[in-house]
């Protein structure tokens, strides 16, 4: 299978909506094609600065003006960040990931701050992502000069449905900050979410665009909305596991190199959902009690899954050792 990047919406469309069970079996031999069976990326991620965004993005508990549980945090003190690293490494994560609650990054003490950050995780061996919000093209470089492997920014749906979700930055802005992080040579994550009340035509919209890029992110986080109390989405009804079964397996299809990671929205799976998702070509998770702000699995039920499902953890850097 040649690796594409001029898929048309309705070519992904027709795959989207084939029969669930054969959409699985392609999905999963695709897999094996390019992945190990039964190998999943574990990552961790921590909120390195938390709450008082400018944004008002509608999922999200950490925009300063909507009241929600969260409590607003200055960024952390890079000796704290380091400790978490290192723990979130003996529980066998390969990947540590620091997000911030900016809009964009700023050029003050608390990016050197970061670029500390990045630097020390770097020396424990773990691939250091960040995801901090929009970034020029010399702060991407500042980073990737740091030592930073992956930077996430997520588009998080399609462009016609953006509006309905953001209106405090445009989706071109977000398309740029992938261009800056591609041209600095890091690692791009992006992907999204579903259960925001957007149709199908807009997850199959947010897929075409990350599937046309001029190279197809090396990650791609699968989300399920985990509405917060509070936020303009709080009552949106649960995101079935076939939704997400057909946005993981339409993933892996279209950009088979990427890892596809099951994210937020686990913690409502039960272990048998999970392996779906597995199955259907999710091949990356995050672990930790929280994912920035939201619940997400412990690290014991984890264990308990990775040893039910015989799933073994993948390492740091590994297409780097081929």
């Amino acid at each position: 299978m040649t690796i594409r990047n001029n898929w048309t919406r309705e070519e992904i469309a027709a795959i989207y909506n084939k029969p669930v069970l054969d959409l699985m079996y392609e999905a999963a031999t695709v897999h094996r094609q390019y992945h190990q069976a039964g190998e999943v990326q574990v990552c961790t991620l921590l909120s390195v600065k938390t709450g008082g965004c400018p944004e008002d993005c509608a999922y999200c508990p950490q925009a300063a003006r909507y009241n929600t549980s969260v409590q607003a945090h200055k960024l952390m003190e890079v000796g704290e960040v380091l400790q978490k690293a290192v723990e979130a490494k003996e529980s066998g994560s390969t990947r540590f990931c620091m997000g911030a609650a900016w809009r964009e990054v700023r050029d003050n003490r608390d990016f050197d701050k970061v670029i500390e950050m990045v630097k020390g995780v770097n020396t424990l061996g773990l691939e250091v992502c960040c995801t901090l919000g929009m970034l020029t093209p010399e702060q991407a470089q500042k980073l990737k000069n740091a030592g930073l492997y992956a930077y996430n920014h997520n588009l998080d749906t399609s462009e016609n449905f953006y509006d309905d979700i953001i209106t405090t930055r445009t989706y071109q802005d977000r398309l740029d900050t992938l261009k800056h992080v591609r041209n600095a040579n890091i690692s791009v994550c992006s992907g999204g979410i579903i259960g925001m009340g957007e149709g199908e035509e807009d997850r199959i919209g947010m897929l075409y665009t990350l599937a046309t890029l001029p190279e197809h992110p090396e990650s791609v986080p699968v989300n399920a909305l985990v509405p917060v109390e509070g936020t303009p989405l709080e009552d949106q009804p649960k995101v079935s596991v076939w939704e997400m079964v057909r946005m993981i397996a339409t993933a892996r299809i279209i950009m088979p190199h990427a890892m596809v990671r099951l994210s937020a929205g686990r913690v409502r799976m039960n272990l048998e959902e999970q392996a779906l998702c597995f199955m259907a070509g999710a091949n990356s998770i995050f672990a930790g009690d929280k994912l920035l702000t939201t619940p997400n699995p412990g690290y014991v039920k984890d264990q308990e899954m990775f040893q039910t499902l015989q799933l073994r953890p993948r390492q740091a850097y590994k297409e780097q050792l081929v």
